[in-house]
């Protein structure tokens, strides 16, 4: 599946920059999500990684029979609930090696504020934020980062803000970032 990934990823004149830190779990952060074409040019990039990851997808997207895609996608149904973000440190508990990656705006929809369970579950986990990204401008998908310091949630949001700046989305008018935090 990575070579397939790289053939298709050449083919259509994306590249990949940056490299995934050196790591054993995370929480990856992929923005801006405006599109649906995000999700697969996100598992083409992941699938060249060469590490163990699972997305975590809005649980609409599990009806049959797209169920049993998604799951071959390696996704997680998100059902919102306060047990999420406990549901998803469980995981990293029982897991040695894992990366949950999940879009920080929660919807395709233009938004004016980000959910916070991304925030929530790298903190309670005591592990790192990276920053995926996906720019349609540049036909780049990459890595912008990675925020290990977790104790403030301004002043991650803040570098959060300061990392995606200059990210071209697919649909730019769709893409915001927190207000709250800029």
């Amino acid at each position: 599946m990575k070579t397939l990934s790289k053939i298709i990823f050449k083919i259509i004149g994306w590249k990949i920059t940056g490299s995934f830190p050196n790591i054993d779990k995370s929480i990856v952060i992929f923005a801006p999500h405006t599109s649906y074409w995000d999700g697969f040019y996100g598992k083409l990039f992941f699938m060249q990684l060469n590490i163990n990851y699972k997305f975590l997808s809005k649980k609409e997207l599990f009806r049959f029979p797209l169920n049993y895609f998604f799951k071959a996608f390696g996704s997680i149904p998100v059902y919102e609930n306060r047990h999420m973000v406990n549901n998803v440190v469980s995981l990293f508990e029982e897991n040695k090696n894992l990366h949950i990656v999940l879009s920080p705006e929660g919807q395709i929809a233009k938004t004016d504020h980000w959910k916070k369970g991304f925030y929530y579950m790298a903190q309670r986990a005591n592990i790192p934020i990276v920053l995926g990204y996906l720019d349609y401008k540049k036909k780049e998908a990459g890595i912008k980062g990675v925020i290990y310091d977790t104790k403030n949630i301004n002043s991650v949001m803040q570098q959060i803000n300061k990392m995606y700046k200059n990210v071209q989305a697919k649909y730019p008018e769709d893409f915001a970032f927190d207000k709250r935090f800029s």
